[in-house]
């Protein structure tokens, strides 16, 4: 009989994710909550929200995150791991100062932490850990007793997140017609950042102080595409590529985008490209909008096939990769030394962020790093 998970010294595992509008009166509010402090002026927020009006002023991402908390229910209690689940978001409801403040009244002080991102970068890390610190600091001046706070270690090449994805592009693949299915090429995608925040996110061991993210990314994909090929017997061409950027024009962002990758592989003679989502966990507004819409409608334009992979989202690889990682940081916060699961060639990532990794422009306190103020 396997040997039952054990959680010590966690007594919670909050799930900490972006937030969605969930109808049309909650876009403007939400892109609000986003934007706050940018000074964009509201008729600029309708402009913006009309990617959500397309949709019913629906962001998928709440949803899918409730599928998600229900798949770790189930594994959970499937490998006797009793553990209570929270949910909280950035910038929606419920809101991550809300949920903490429940589960301190609930009586949880060593909550461990998953965020719905699996990369290192500003955004997808360091900036959560600041909001973990701001809401800490809510929660000190309502003279509330403090908890502590772990972020579990970033998961981009946990196996059970890469092998669903890896399913997914074969699954891509057979939806192409059987005419274009053996040249088509892989788009990897994932969210554009300025340059400068790539150039700073990691530290990676192969990269020295920073692009880590780029770094992960590439890893990842190698990966799937090294997989897809010893499956199908066939290698297909590869690029990573980027999407959903915001910043202002003069600031530079990665490249290319992947409009503009569809445009230069159908130029250059390619049959057909699978849009691949690496960078993001589930199917949420930038992939629905931004590839599902926006990319398909050029690839019509052009008139090249083109199929989209699906993301992880709620499947029972990555629940069950979830549990591993708690389990993992469990037995390293006990003393032990766990087997820490990764593939390929770059190392598990580090538990604890190193002081002054992924840095903002205006740094900020942030928990769950080296630099914690809340340890």
């Amino acid at each position: 009989m396997p040997e039952q998970p054990d959680p010590r010294p966690y007594d919670a595992l909050l799930l900490l994710s972006f937030g969605g509008p969930e109808g049309p009166d909650d876009v403007v509010p939400f892109l609000e909550n986003v934007t706050r402090g940018r000074g964009i002026p509201t008729e600029r927020l309708k402009e913006v929200g009309q990617h959500y009006f397309l949709f019913g002023g629906v962001s998928p991402i709440n949803e899918q995150n409730r599928e998600l908390l229900d798949a770790l229910r189930k594994d959970f209690a499937e490998h006797g791991l009793e553990l209570p689940l929270y949910w909280g978001n950035r910038n929606w409801a419920p809101y991550l100062t809300d949920t903490l403040r429940d589960m301190v009244r609930d009586g949880h002080r060593r909550i461990a932490v998953l965020a719905t991102s699996a990369y290192a970068s500003y955004s997808g890390c360091r900036q959560y850990r600041e909001n973990l610190a701001d809401a800490l600091r809510t929660l000190a001046a309502e003279g509330l007793e403090l908890p502590r706070v772990d972020k579990l270690r970033h998961y981009f090449n946990h196996p059970g997140f890469v092998r669903p994805m890896v399913e997914g592009v074969l699954n891509a693949l057979d939806a192409l017609d059987e005419g274009v299915r053996a040249g088509a090429h892989l788009a990897f995608t994932t969210h554009s950042i300025p340059t400068a925040s790539a150039d700073t996110s990691g530290p990676v061991e192969a990269h020295g102080e920073g692009g880590a993210y780029v770094a992960q990314h590439l890893e990842v994909a190698r990966l799937i595409a090294e997989a897809v090929a010893e499956e199908t017997g066939v290698e297909h061409p590869w690029e990573l590529v980027y999407q959903s950027r915001s910043g202002a024009p003069h600031i530079p962002w990665l490249e290319p985008d992947i409009c503009d990758h569809l445009e230069e592989r159908h130029a250059a003679g390619a049959p057909a490209v699978v849009m691949v989502p690496i960078g993001f966990v589930s199917d949420h507004m930038e992939v629905l909008y931004d590839l599902d819409t926006e990319a398909l409608a050029k690839a019509a334009e052009l008139g090249l096939p083109v199929a989209r992979s699906a993301t992880v989202g709620a499947d029972p690889r990555f629940a069950a990769a979830v549990r591993d990682l708690l389990v993992e940081r469990a037995a390293g916060e006990r003393g032990e030394a766990p087997a820490r699961c990764a593939l390929g060639a770059l190392a598990p990532s580090h538990d604890l962020c190193p002081v002054g990794c992924c840095p903002a422009r205006a740094p900020r306190p942030a928990a769950a790093g080296a630099d914690s103020p809340y340890a």
